[in-house]
């Protein structure tokens, strides 16, 4: 194995590895570091959450007992009861970043994500079908998040396709989806009792409270398929980022790629919103903020879904630290740091007279 610069590209920033039987995989060393921190903080701020809490421990003896240290009530505290809703945390963090890049590329529009396009409030009906004519239990309710979303996913892509699906044509439906199925949110609301109503607003919210192996085992499953077949299509989202008529001179069969990632997004989405509720702008935000970090053209798909496991988890930390006996939901943290981001891109975006 040896490393090459490619012509043009200069040393510092990018590079490609190149195997004996001509394989050659490229990488931005800007990009690599970035990720890697990125990883970094994520694990450190999830060690810093397990050990926040009524019971407090240090990050030594979080690690201590991660690596089968620590007592009998420290394991029951890290194992039992903090670390599910750890890595749901993560979790779901990445597969909103994940998904967000995937929108954000299809579309060619920043604005481009689950929260703005429908897919989120997709999830939301379909929980509280389950909520408010069911009475289902939590099984149930994530289950109709997941059908939820997917049944979005399916009527938004065919209404948006004419002879394929097209990033301007996708946002409008989805726009429109989104207006729809909010109104439908409500009139579900108004159905409600007061107790379906109060189960319904919480998990609107989005939480990651309570959260046990129950949501964690489903939701890995789910990133374990859709996060490596989004990844392993990296390269040909990157080329229609050109257009189409480039990317289809570079050889990438352009339908086929746009529906199997968005495919691949929807699920990731509904998966995620069945296991927290509905965490708005982390899939708006983290793959903005993994681009200007990396500095990098193209989706930064695996940056994107790093800084997402950071965000959730990192503001999951800090609505337990910050507001004392009085916790936020997670939700509404990000829905008040991420709606100040969102007027700060649209003021950037008019600026530069893209809006």
């Amino acid at each position: 194995m040896r490393t090459t610069v490619k012509p043009g590209q200069g040393t510092k920033q990018a590079g490609a590895v190149r195997t004996r039987g001509g394989l050659s995989l490229r990488l931005d060393r800007r990009a690599v570091v970035v990720g890697l921190v990125l990883l970094a903080l994520a694990l450190a701020a999830g060690v810093a959450l397990i050990g926040s809490g009524d019971y407090p421990l240090t990050p030594a003896e979080v690690l201590a007992t991660l690596t089968g240290g620590g007592d009998a009530g420290q394991t029951f505290v890290v194992q039992d009861l903090r670390l599910p809703r750890v890595l749901v945390g993560l979790l779901v963090g990445a597969a909103f970043g994940t998904a967000g890049a995937v929108f954000q590329t299809v579309s060619r529009n920043p604005l481009g994500s689950p929260d703005v396009l429908g897919f989120a409030q997709g999830s939301s009906v379909g929980a509280l079908v389950a909520i408010v004519y069911f009475q289902a239990g939590t099984v149930a309710v994530a289950a109709g998040a997941v059908v939820g979303g997917l049944a979005t996913g399916l009527a938004i892509f065919l209404l948006a396709w004419q002879r394929g699906i097209h990033g301007y044509r996708f946002v409008l439906v989805g726009i429109g989806a989104s207006a729809m199925l909010y109104a439908v949110v409500l009139y579900l609301m108004t159905k409600a009792n007061i107790v379906e109503a109060t189960r319904a607003t919480t998990w609107m919210t989005g939480s990651l409270n309570g959260r046990d192996w129950d949501q964690v085992w489903p939701l890995a499953a789910v990133c374990a398929v859709c996060l490596p077949l989004v990844l392993l299509n990296g390269r040909p989202l990157r080329m229609l980022e050109m257009g189409d008529d480039a990317a289809y001179a570079l050889g990438v069969r352009v339908d086929r790629v746009r529906v199997l990632v968005l495919l691949a997004a929807v699920v990731l989405v509904a998966a995620a919103t069945a296991a927290a509720g509905p965490i708005s702008f982390v899939a708006l935000t983290a793959p903005q903020l993994a681009r200007r970090l990396t500095r990098s053209p193209g989706p930064n798909l695996l940056p994107a879904a790093l800084m997402g496991a950071l965000l959730l988890v990192a503001a999951d930390w800090a609505s337990q630290r910050l507001f004392g006996a009085d916790q936020l939901p997670v939700g509404v943290l990000t829905g008040v740091l991420g709606g100040g981001y969102l007027l700060w891109l649209l003021a950037t975006e008019r600026k530069a007279g893209r809006v």
